[in-house]
């Protein structure tokens, strides 16, 4: 073997090992299982590491099932992030990472006091079944999301130190973003009646916003999508939830992008109510839409219920 082949070969073993360790083209390599958390992530690495996500838009994380090319993405990490509070149906962030050599995952709610919720199931005996649960979609409230960031960055710089001034000055300014989302989102709902102040969706996403905002959520289906409207639902329940919505006294409910809102359309009908738009949730929206960001679904959640609702 001439001496070209053999430096070909150890160039060739040096670029795979590097891969195995989360390095690609000299940066670290962070897997979010969101895309709340990935964009996050982004929003504070800039160009200085890679930021890889395993849900897409959509998605749909409380009944996810990971895939090979999942635990393959996970492999390649120097770190990875989870929303945690069991938003990962099953914990399936913490699984691939455990079975990628023990990897280390950051929970991005650490910190953040979850508020409760009833999880609604119905058994085989056709009654309905209340638990109550933490809340896992915190993100949904500014100052929540600030948690996250905080979580982020420190973890982040504990794996690269050499771009921590970097990396705590844009995430400073991403926390003036978030304070400045929370002040604007208050003033748009200021022209809404508290009165009026009703949030009905296909699922219960949307606690931590109501309760920063002054809204009363109402969710016609328990907390996971596992249990949504459209997996099976019996005649009795399907008649609970119509005569629930109807008894709220409004005029709109909204479905999620994440959600198949094909049977809650023809639940607004029956229960004689509009569906006043779609709600970015669990998942943001894909690339080149208005909610590609965090700061954009947020955006757009708001200037469609206060158009359904005012």
């Amino acid at each position: 073997m001439n001496l070209k082949a053999m430096v070909a070969i150890v160039i060739s073993l040096c670029l795979s090992l590097t891969s195995a360790f989360g390095i690609e083209n000299g940066k670290h390599v962070i897997v979010c299982s969101t895309t709340q958390i990935a964009d996050f992530a982004k929003q504070i690495v800039g160009d200085d590491a890679i930021v890889k996500c395993i849900l897409g838009s959509g998605a749909d994380p409380h009944t996810y099932k990971p895939t090979p090319s999942d635990a393959k993405l996970v492999a390649t990490a120097d770190l990875c992030l989870q929303n945690g509070l069991h938003l990962e149906g099953k914990n399936w962030m913490k699984t691939l990472a455990k079975d990628a050599g023990n990897k280390p995952l950051v929970t991005c709610t650490n910190g953040i006091e979850p508020l409760k919720m009833e999880y609604e199931t119905e058994g085989s005996d056709g009654k309905i079944k209340i638990q109550i649960v933490n809340d896992p979609h915190a993100w949904f409230k500014p100052a929540n999301a600030a948690v996250y960031v905080n979580n982020i960055a420190k973890n982040i710089i504990k794996i690269d130190g050499k771009h921590k001034s970097a990396y705590r000055a844009r995430a400073a300014l991403y926390l003036q973003t978030l304070n400045s989302l929370d002040g604007w989102i208050q003033k748009q709902f200021n022209a809404i009646p508290v009165s009026k102040r009703i949030l009905v969706t296909s699922h219960d996403a949307f606690n931590y916003f109501c309760s920063a905002y002054g809204f009363k959520n109402k969710a016609p289906v328990g907390w996971s999508t596992g249990s949504e409207i459209g997996g099976g639902m019996s005649p009795k329940r399907r008649n609970i939830v119509i005569d629930s919505i109807k008894g709220f006294g409004i005029k709109a409910i909204f479905v999620e992008t994440s959600i198949n809102p094909k049977l809650i359309r023809t639940i607004a009908k029956e229960a004689g109510v509009v569906v006043g738009g779609t709600l970015y949730s669990d998942a943001m929206g894909k690339q080149g839409s208005a909610g590609e960001t965090y700061i954009g679904m947020m955006r757009e959640n708001v200037l469609v219920i206060v158009g359904a609702l005012n």
